[in-house]
């Protein structure tokens, strides 16, 4: 079984968004997805908080499984962590009938995922100069307007991941030439015309 395969994504239970649902949490969480292993004061320079802000959200982290020690990489008295999980799934359908700390979480984690969005879409177009010709014409920043039902919505979300899971299961290799990691964004919402 490869890494790749072990690091499922995890399903959002009301539990685990509870202690989720907290700006630098999911910073710290999303920097050790996407960078690797790292201590809790490399996290702290990286985000421009303190080490003690880090350690503390970082032992929550851990309590709700979402971070686990790295001790591959830590040397003498450094704790190294690393991200338990691939990604994160986060089903609304769960959270109907929510309580209202509950509602209040899930608003803290949606809003936060769209602010990473937001960061993530204006460093690219603030360093897509630094990139290569290929990788200019590579990139797509597309919006489109369609009537569809909820079912046709749901529909066309699962047929959108399917494709992109199509291409998670086959990387090119690390030797690749240009080969480099991507992010993808989806967002389908109903939006009033009137």
């Amino acid at each position: 079984m490869t890494e790749h395969e072990a690091r499922k994504p995890r399903v959002l239970d009301a539990r685990s968004l509870r202690g989720l649902a907290h700006p630098l949490r999911m910073a710290m969480l999303n920097a050790l997805r996407y960078g690797g292993p790292a201590t809790a004061s490399q996290l702290a320079a990286k985000l421009g908080e303190s080490s003690g802000a880090t350690s503390y959200h970082l032992r929550q982290l851990a309590a709700h499984g979402f971070v686990e020690d790295a001790p591959e990489h830590g040397k003498g008295r450094e704790r190294w962590w690393k991200a338990a999980d691939e990604g994160l799934v986060f089903d609304s359908d769960q959270f109907q009938d929510a309580d209202p700390e509950l509602r209040g979480a899930m608003d803290t984690f949606m809003h936060e995922v769209a602010n990473t969005h937001t960061r993530e879409l204006s460093t690219w177009l603030a360093t897509r100069n630094e990139w290569s010709p290929a990788w200019a014409r590579s990139t797509d920043m597309s919006d489109m307007t369609l009537r569809l039902t909820p079912e046709l919505a749901q529909e066309l979300v699962g047929r959108m991941h399917a494709l992109i899971d199509e291409f998670r299961t086959t990387p090119p290799g690390k030797d690749a030439p240009e080969a480099e990691t991507v992010r993808v964004h989806t967002h389908l919402f109903p939006t009033r015309t009137d």
